[in-house]
């Protein structure tokens, strides 16, 4: 079975990982790795792979001899080169070794070394985790030669000392909403492996849906799980596709998954929420509300005022009951229980949820909610598992060992940082890959909102506020995939990338060695990636951007364009006319006689490259900007 899942990583690797020599020409001498090491020196010359060239391996951990037999598969797959792969407890000449061994105790587990020479290639760690992330980085090093009509493979010669720079290096995709296959989920753990993401964060029940198969509550299964339709735009009217929508993840499934998450060294944590969001559970076993019903599965997106009845034993009975066997699907040590957008409304008017805050002298409907969760958590603390929740988990007093979630901005984090609880940097403005990444009248259908791939990047997830020991507690960085306006697969692949490369890089990569200019460089190398994966990414970042600066004087108006690639070549025209590789060359900012209409841009070579930008100008009275 290691074989087996070697040979397959490996392939899967060689289609996400490798970029031919022969395709795509360097941007400099430096390999476009993503994300950046912590340290990396490249030395001149290269390191051949031949027929001759072995793989070696240190140890029997099966983990290990997998990477080794994974990482021949691939050279195999892409060379023909069919190299022997042996164990032996030191690197040897012509040899590319793999193994636990001596670094320095400050990597870490997740941490790695990798040393190419013109004699041999060293990738050592402390742990087979540290292993994976250092063959990530191999793959990414290794090109095709072709001399003399033979196979051969390259790697320069670097020297690279390599840890992650925060332990939560996490993506969200929300199935609750829209259910998504196996297959794909699989797809994207792989897409999370390759930029050395560690957590997937699996958003399993919503209002709109429930996808956990329940074996003691089948109704789940036979009710929470389908809806009549879907909203799918934001027409006045909310227009309806009246297709029923819904599935589930078998128990079995749900192993699988995670037994695949974890030969790549992704932890998942999966989301049950409460007490808000909850109107699937709530169409099926309606006397855990309020109001006993009846309810039908909601086909519009909003919030729902109907949730949980925290006066209710029967809530806490069912919660309990569902919880077991999450824990038992799930073996990471920590659950999202959500806490997020529970209005009180129905409290406040619930004579069992009153007499809940009499009993239990709770001030009011915060800290009844407060109440609620601190049992939740009592109660999985019996099953060894944490909780994690989104910030609103600290309304009415935080549970004594939760960590939170930061989405509603950042001053979520800064509070539970300083009473000493974990944290998770999340924030709506820079976090959330639902928003627009680009002009929306180029783009698709979003929920709303701006974030693009450099204002991704320009996060910093400690915040300033926080004092040196504070700052202790912020565990990492997510972006979430929230999917009211994203139906399928391809649209994922579409919001989720490269956006979630900048977002990794922030993750890995430590704060000084940040670098906007050199990081959209690199990401030219790895558009390249993403092609031969077939991953479906956003161009969005080679969409030209026009600034526009009246002169009511002159009657005319300053264009400036720009996008948010490396050295892009604009060609924009004013007569009406899309451009051509034969129209005007951008090189600086340039006078618009009102009113006027620029159409631009971005040519690779004689194609252009995304979509064209539009800006019509009128006179200044009447400027309009579309």
């Amino acid at each position: 079975m290691v074989k087996n899942f070697s040979i397959a990583m490996a392939l899967m690797l060689a289609v996400v990982l490798q970029v031919s020599a022969q395709t795509v020409a360097p941007i400099d001498s430096d390999p476009a790795l993503v994300p950046q090491p912590a340290s990396l020196k490249v030395n001149t010359g290269q390191y051949l792979i031949t027929e001759s060239t072995r793989i070696g391996y240190a140890g029997k951990d099966s983990q290990v001899v997998a990477m080794a037999e994974g990482l021949a598969a691939y050279i195999k797959a892409k060379s023909g080169l069919q190299l022997t792969v042996m164990p032996t407890v030191q690197p040897l000449y012509n040899m590319i070794f793999i193994g636990i061994g001596q670094v320095p105790d400050s990597l870490g587990r997740e941490g790695y070394t990798l040393s190419a020479d013109k004699a041999q290639v060293t990738i050592k760690a402390k742990a087979a985790a540290g292993l994976f992330y250092g063959t990530q980085t191999l793959y990414q090093l290794i090109k095709l030669e072709v001399q003399k009509k033979l196979p051969m493979m390259s790697i320069p010669l670097v020297q690279i000392s390599d840890k992650p720079r925060f332990e939560w290096r996490g993506s969200m995709l929300d199935c609750g909403r829209i259910f998504y296959s196996v297959d794909f989920i699989k797809k994207y753990l792989d897409y999370m492996a390759m930029h050395k993401l560690n957590t997937f964060h699996w958003h399993l029940t919503e209002d709109h849906g429930w996808r956990i198969e329940s074996k003691k509550y089948p109704l789940l299964n036979e009710i929470s799980s389908w809806r009549a339709g879907t909203q799918f735009d934001h027409s006045p009217d909310r227009q309806i596709n009246p297709t029923p929508h819904g599935g589930y993840y078998t128990q079995d499934q749900i192993r699988e998954i995670v037994r695949y998450a974890a030969e790549r060294y992704i932890t998942i944590v999966p989301e049950v929420e409460m007490p808000g969001h909850t109107l699937a559970v709530l169409a099926a076993y309606p006397e855990l509300s309020c109001t006993g019903g009846p309810f039908k599965m909601p086909v519009q997106w909003g919030i729902q005022d109907d949730i949980y009845c925290a006066g209710n034993e029967q809530t806490f009975e069912f919660l309990e009951g569902i919880l077991t066997e999450v824990v038992e699907l799930f073996p990471g040590k920590i659950i999202h229980i959500g806490g997020d957008e529970a209005p009180k409304k129905r409290w406040k008017e619930c004579p069992k949820c009153q007499a809940r805050i009499q009993a239990d002298s709770l001030k009011d409907e915060h800290e009844l909610q407060s109440y609620f969760i601190k049992r939740i958590e009592k109660f999985l603390q019996t099953k060894d598992r944490s909780i994690i929740g989104w910030d609103e988990i600290l309304e009415g007093g935080l549970a004594p060992n939760a960590a939170v979630m930061s989405w509603r901005g950042i001053q979520g984090g800064i509070e539970a940082a300083r009473q000493k609880h974990p944290v998770v940097m999340t924030p709506t403005d820079f976090m959330y890959f639902d928003y627009y990444q680009g002009a929306p009248y180029l783009e698709p259908v979003a929920i709303g909102g701006m974030l693009t791939l450099e204002k991704v990047y320009s996060y910093e997830p400690v915040p300033a506020e926080l004092s040196a020991a504070e700052r202790k507690f912020i565990k990492g960085v997510q972006a979430n995939i929230w999917s009211e306006f994203i139906h399928t697969p391809d649209k994922v692949e579409y919001m989720a990338f490269p956006r979630l490369a900048a977002m990794a890089e922030l993750a890995w990569t430590p704060a000084t060695r940040k670098n906007w200019e050199q990081f959209i460089k690199r990401m030219e190398t790895q558009y390249k990636r993403y092609d031969e994966a077939g991953i479906n990414y956003s161009r969005a970042a080679k969409n030209v951007w026009q600034q526009v600066e009246l002169d009511s004087l002159s009657n005319t108006a300053m264009i400036r364009l720009q996008t948010q690639s490396y050295q892009p070549e604009i060609r924009y025209t004013t007569d009406g006319n899309e451009p051509t590789k034969s129209s005007t060359l951008y090189t600086e900012p340039f006078p618009l006689s009102l009113p006027g209409t620029v159409k631009a841009v971005v040519f690779e070579g004689n194609k252009p490259v995304g979509k064209i930008s539009i800006q019509t100008v009128l006179a200044p009275a009447l400027g309009e900007r579309f």
